[in-house]
């Protein structure tokens, strides 16, 4: 069975994506790893380099900053990478710049991925999500976050990036068929110091939206203001251990009244029936096959 892992990335060292812990959380199962490099102002692609030249092949990439629509630039980023996979290969692991997987999980990724190998209606795997928030502390529970999404595919190039590259689908739109597994991705997107997070908040939703639209809805403030959010949970368990060095490094504080919230009605009715349930009532953009 051959492994090939495959992302993207851009402007990493500026924005202070955890795009090395991300690369080297999955490495050790991908035979080899594909990484879209964008045109950067910093030193991205001497850090992705420096991570594994044996395994890691850069695409060299310039992105289309006319692509202002629902983050399409980001799929086809992403698409670029997938493309350059081998053709020998069995199964693509993608992961994004700010998504790690616990070493925890690693074992059973592999086992699953050589259950599945040879069955080929089995287009992809699905992994479960924790999406921290403000500190490393703390987790978002709301309905909001996307609680699943796929992660492996199998190498067949019928499978494209999906809108702003959250998920998958093959042919002409059609999901993925896929089979869950028991291991989560490790979601960071918002964790990051707050100036940081403002500054990434300015830049990258011009990736979504016009200037009209970014005047009017994203804030000129200096730092990124936190506690404009729903409801947390703290985080009770260890994170992956090559996160270890950034956490202990962090050098801001977030406090969080996890009994306060602003969920809405509906919400809290959604939360309730999730929890009680252990159900997802969210988008779905795959088909689980059993």
């Amino acid at each position: 069975m051959i492994v090939a892992g495959f992302t993207f990335i851009r402007n990493a060292v500026k924005f202070d994506y955890p795009i090395v812990e991300s690369i080297k959380s999955i490495l050790p199962v991908c035979d080899n790893f594909i990484v879209c490099v964008g045109n950067s102002e910093d030193g991205t692609y001497d850090l992705i380099r420096s991570i594994d030249p044996e395994k890691i092949v850069i695409i060299d990439s310039v992105w289309d900053d006319n692509l202002r629509e629902g983050g399409k630039v980001l799929a086809v980023e992403t698409n670029k990478a997938f493309q350059a996979i081998p053709a020998e290969t069995d199964w693509a692991f993608y992961i994004q710049g700010d998504e790690v997987v616990h070493e925890k999980y690693l074992d059973n990724i592999m086992s699953s991925m050589h259950k599945w190998k040879d069955n080929k209606d089995v287009e992809g795997l699905l992994f479960k999500y924790l999406h921290f928030y403000g500190s490393y502390d703390y987790i978002g529970i709301s309905p909001r976050w996307y609680k699943n999404e796929i992660r492996i595919i199998r190498n067949n190039k019928k499978i494209y990036s999906y809108k702003d590259a959250q998920g998958f689908r093959i042919n002409d739109n059609q999901k993925l068929k896929v089979k869950p597994i028991d291991a989560y991705v490790y979601h960071y997107g918002w964790v990051k110091e707050p100036k940081a997070m403002q500054k990434k908040q300015e830049i990258f939703n011009k990736y979504w939206h016009d200037d009209k639209w970014i005047e009017t809805n994203i804030s000129k403030n200096e730092s990124f203001n936190y506690l404009n959010v729903d409801s947390l949970e703290k985080f009770k368990e260890t994170h992956p251990q090559v996160m270890i060095e950034r956490i202990n490094q962090k050098n801001w504080k977030f406090d969080y009244d996890i009994s306060f919230n602003k969920l809405s009605l509906k919400n809290k009715i959604k939360l309730f029936i999730e929890k009680s349930f252990n159900i997802d009532l969210g988008y779905k953009n795959y088909r689980i096959i059993h």
